[in-house]
This record gives structure tokens, C-alpha cells and sequence, in this order.
């Protein structure tokens, strides 16, 4: 089996690189001491690079199973709203897309649930979710019905339709003065976890397939966890957040 040794280097550490903000002089090669490790496909699973699954050119359709759902991929955005173009690196991955073709649905207890979501609507899909194809030329996403937040009627996140137990959220501004009226800048304003509510989805489906309604309803205005959801951008520039109705910990008045 094929091995690998390492041991101290004789050049000088003044022309190691820095690595961020590890200084060359923090370096020191005479402590680090021979050793051999053997090569093993375990040493570079951290090197895996995922890609699209390519579907051949003669599968002229695709029939998703069960609850899920095929998307078509709406491209990245190209240009800024002023019209600057952005690089490769620095566009941002979407998070919509077109349904193209839906499954026949679950059975939950005694009850057939169908999909939720019909062939031609935007809808608006969970960032890590779901596997990726190339199909006819264009990027696919086949997902979960549970993994689409929500429904887009207008090209405005504020208009979302969320889904299931789904909630959509205006955030509230960050504070700009501390409790004490200092001023705060951009970089020291905490992110707020406070929000009004704009819609609510249908509920969950319990184990008979029946919809329970949410405990949360429009116009509220909530404390949610930190780290929970999706987060939009809407056209007004207002930030908008997507996420569980079980994320939602207060209701403050």
C-alpha cells in the first residue's frame, strides 16, 4: 500500500505564506517530527465534490415518486439591481424555481394526500435541499413537497404563500442606539430575532392526513430562534424570513 512521509523542511520560515492571520513566525518546522501515514480513501472524503446528476439526452421526461416534486432551477442573477455585473463567485445560488412535475402524493393513515403544488408555479424551496440533475439543457432540483417553503404569485417575497407549517416573517430594523443612546454602526448592530408575521401556511398534516391549523396568525409579532429558516430580500428591501411555525418561541405584546 502506498505511503507518504513527512519531516522537517531546512528553508527558512520567513517564506512560508500567512493563511488567515496564521504569521509565518508562529510557525515553528523544528517541533513538527517525522511521522508516515498511509493513504486510505477515508483521508479525502472531505475532497468530494459534489455535481449535477446528468440525465442522457434519450429520457425525454421525468417522473418524480410519492411527495416529490421536479423544479426547474431559476438562473442566477447576472447584474446587480444598478445593473453591475457580477462574477461567477459573487452571484448568488436561487432559491426558486418552476414546478415541471409532481408526484402522486403519500398516504397518511386511511387518507391519499395529494401534492400541494401544481405543474407552472414558482415556488420558493429549502437552500440545501432536495438532489441535483441536468435535464434538457437546465438545472433541476428534485425535493420533497416538505421541502418547499413556500408559493410565489408576484415576483415579491412578500407576497409568499407559505406551505405546510411554513410562517413568513418581516424582520424588524436592527437597534441603532443602545439602551444607553450611544449610536451603533453597521458592524455592531445585532442581527434582530423579532418579527412581524405576514402569513401562515395551512399546518402540518397529523397522522390521519388532517391539517392542524397554526397557533401563530398574522399581524403578531413574535420572538423566533436565532439560527432558524430561510432568509429573503424583498423588493422593498425590507428582509423577509421563512421558516418553521416550532421556531417560533414568543408571541410579544
Amino acid at each position: 500500500m502506498a505511503t507518504v512521509q513527512f519531516s522537517a523542511s531546512p528553508f527558512a520560515t520567513r517564506r512560508l505564506p500567512s493563511f488567515g492571520g496564521l504569521r509565518p513566525s508562529m510557525v515553528r518546522l523544528s517541533s513538527i517530527q517525522p511521522f508516515r501515514e498511509t493513504l486510505s480513501q477515508s483521508s479525502f472524503r472531505g475532497l468530494v465534490v459534489k455535481a449535477a446528476t446528468v440525465v442522457a439526452p434519450k429520457y425525454t421526461s421525468i417522473k418524480p415518486l410519492g411527495d416529490r416534486v421536479l423544479v426547474k432551477i431559476k438562473a442566477a442573477e447576472e447584474k446587480t439591481l444598478g445593473g453591475i455585473l457580477l462574477p461567477t463567485s459573487s452571484q448568488t445560488k436561487p432559491q426558486v424555481g418552476e414546478v415541471v412535475a409532481v408526484g402522486e402524493g403519500r398516504t397518511i393513515g386511511k387518507n391519499k394526500v395529494d401534492i400541494s403544488v401544481q405543474t407552472g408555479s414558482q415556488v420558493v424551496y429549502s437552500k440545501y435541499a432536495g438532489t441535483e440533475i441536468e435535464h434538457d439543457e437546465a438545472k433541476h432540483l428534485i425535493l420533497k413537497e416538505d421541502d418547499i417553503v413556500g408559493i410565489l404569485d408576484t415576483d415579491d417575497v412578500k407576497d409568499m404563500k407559505p406551505l405546510n407549517d411554513r410562517v413568513l416573517i418581516k424582520v424588524a430594523e436592527a437597534e441603532e442606539r443602545t439602551s444607553g443612546g450611544l449610536l451603533l454602526t453597521e458592524a455592531t448592530k445585532e442581527k434582530p430575532s423579532i418579527g412581524t408575521v405576514i402569513a401562515v401556511g395551512p399546518g402540518p398534516l397529523d397522522e390521519e392526513g388532517q391539517r392542524k391549523s397554526l397557533s401563530v396568525t398574522p399581524g403578531s409579532t413574535v420572538l423566533y430562534s436565532k439560527y432558524a429558516g430561510n432568509e429573503f430580500k424583498g423588493a422593498e428591501g425590507s428582509d423577509y424570513i421563512a421558516l418553521r411555525a416550532s421556531d417560533v418561541m414568543a408571541v410579544l405584546s
